[in-house]
């Protein structure tokens, strides 16, 4: 059985966040949450507490023990872009995209994850 959890709208680009999700990918959710603790780069909580999330709805809906989950996917995708006007020269506008990104984080049994 899997369990997921998203975060949405998070105020960091997907750019910046996909070498975080690949180095806990495929791991074990405690040793993910561990790394990811470790990590200098400040989207790595964020990161984290999707983790945390989709471990406390294996726990609490599907009955699952927290020391048997492993991450099954990870991913980001992009979310909105905020436009942003900067004043440039001779009297031009140059556009700023601040972008965000939606975290879904999958998590299931060590067996289901190697099984499939």
């Amino acid at each position: 059985m899997k369990a997921k959890a998203i975060a949405k709208n998070l105020s960091v680009s997907p750019k910046k966040l996909r070498p975080i999700l690949d180095v806990v990918r495929g791991m074990p959710a405690n040793e993910a949450l561990t790394t990811l603790q470790f990590l200098p780069s400040p989207a790595a909580a964020d990161v984290a507490k999707v983790v945390r999330s989709a471990v406390a709805n294996a726990e609490n809906n599907l009955n699952l023990d927290p020391e048997d989950l492993r991450i099954v996917s990870i991913y980001a995708d992009e979310g909105i872009k905020l436009r942003r006007i900067l004043p440039h020269p001779r009297g031009r506008a140059g556009l700023i995209h601040k972008r965000h990104s939606h975290i879904t984080v999958v998590v299931g049994e060590k067996e289901d994850a190697l099984g499939s």
